[in-house]
Protein backbone atom coordinates (compact mmCIF):
# COMPACT_ATOMS: atom_id res chain seq x y z
CA UNK A 1 0.00 0.00 0.00
CA UNK A 2 1.67 3.56 -0.77
CA UNK A 3 2.29 6.00 1.96
CA UNK A 4 1.94 9.94 0.81
CA UNK A 5 3.66 12.56 3.35
CA UNK A 6 1.06 15.37 3.93
CA UNK A 7 2.39 17.79 1.58
CA UNK A 8 1.51 15.69 -1.54
CA UNK A 9 -1.69 13.94 -0.02
CA UNK A 10 -2.86 17.82 -0.35
CA UNK A 11 -1.15 18.39 -3.76
CA UNK A 12 -2.86 15.06 -5.03
CA UNK A 13 -6.26 14.81 -2.96
CA UNK A 14 -8.18 14.99 -5.98
CA UNK A 15 -6.43 12.45 -7.20
CA UNK A 16 -5.52 9.88 -4.80
CA UNK A 17 -9.13 10.15 -3.73
CA UNK A 18 -10.71 8.94 -6.72
CA UNK A 19 -7.77 6.04 -6.62
CA UNK A 20 -9.41 4.84 -3.36
CA UNK A 21 -12.58 5.21 -4.63
CA UNK A 22 -11.51 2.20 -7.19
CA UNK A 23 -9.99 -0.08 -4.63
CA UNK A 24 -6.35 1.65 -4.02
CA UNK A 25 -5.90 2.57 -0.70
CA UNK A 26 -3.13 4.31 0.43
CA UNK A 27 -1.96 6.19 4.10
CA UNK A 28 -1.16 9.69 4.74
CA UNK A 29 2.04 9.72 6.72
CA UNK A 30 3.97 12.66 8.75
CA UNK A 31 7.68 12.86 9.17
CA UNK A 32 7.25 9.26 8.05
CA UNK A 33 5.06 8.10 10.67
CA UNK A 34 1.61 6.97 9.34
CA UNK A 35 -1.50 8.23 10.83
CA UNK A 36 -4.48 7.87 9.01
CA UNK A 37 -5.92 4.86 6.04
CA UNK A 38 -7.51 6.31 3.40
CA UNK A 39 -10.15 3.48 1.78
CA UNK A 40 -13.60 3.44 0.26
CA UNK A 41 -16.25 3.77 2.21
CA UNK A 42 -18.28 0.49 0.53
CA UNK A 43 -14.78 -1.71 1.17
CA UNK A 44 -15.59 -4.28 3.61
CA UNK A 45 -14.61 -4.10 7.05
CA UNK A 46 -13.37 -7.07 9.18
CA UNK A 47 -15.75 -6.94 12.15
CA UNK A 48 -15.86 -9.58 13.98
CA UNK A 49 -19.38 -9.98 16.08
CA UNK A 50 -19.28 -11.87 19.39
CA UNK A 51 -21.18 -14.95 19.00
CA UNK A 52 -21.08 -15.30 15.24
CA UNK A 53 -20.17 -18.87 15.67
CA UNK A 54 -22.56 -20.02 18.18
CA UNK A 55 -23.51 -23.71 17.40
CA UNK A 56 -20.53 -24.37 15.26
CA UNK A 57 -18.40 -26.52 17.68
CA UNK A 58 -18.53 -27.35 21.14
CA UNK A 59 -16.26 -26.60 24.38
CA UNK A 60 -15.32 -30.57 25.90
CA UNK A 61 -16.29 -30.39 29.79
CA UNK A 62 -13.86 -31.19 31.14
CA UNK A 63 -11.81 -28.06 29.18
CA UNK A 64 -10.40 -26.57 32.38
CA UNK A 65 -8.60 -29.77 33.45
CA UNK A 66 -8.04 -31.58 30.21
CA UNK A 67 -4.53 -32.38 29.53
CA UNK A 68 -3.30 -31.21 33.10
CA UNK A 69 -0.91 -33.33 33.95
CA UNK A 70 0.93 -33.25 30.51
CA UNK A 71 0.60 -29.25 31.34
CA UNK A 72 2.25 -29.53 34.34
CA UNK A 73 5.23 -31.90 33.44
CA UNK A 74 6.05 -29.57 30.87
CA UNK A 75 6.47 -26.85 33.49
CA UNK A 76 8.11 -29.13 36.02
CA UNK A 77 10.34 -30.29 32.96
CA UNK A 78 9.92 -33.86 33.60
CA UNK A 79 9.77 -34.44 29.58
Amino acid sequence: MKSFNIHDAKTNLSKLVEKAAHGEPFIIARAGKPLVKVVPIDAPSKVRRIGSMEGQFKIPDDFDTMLKDEIKSLFDGDR
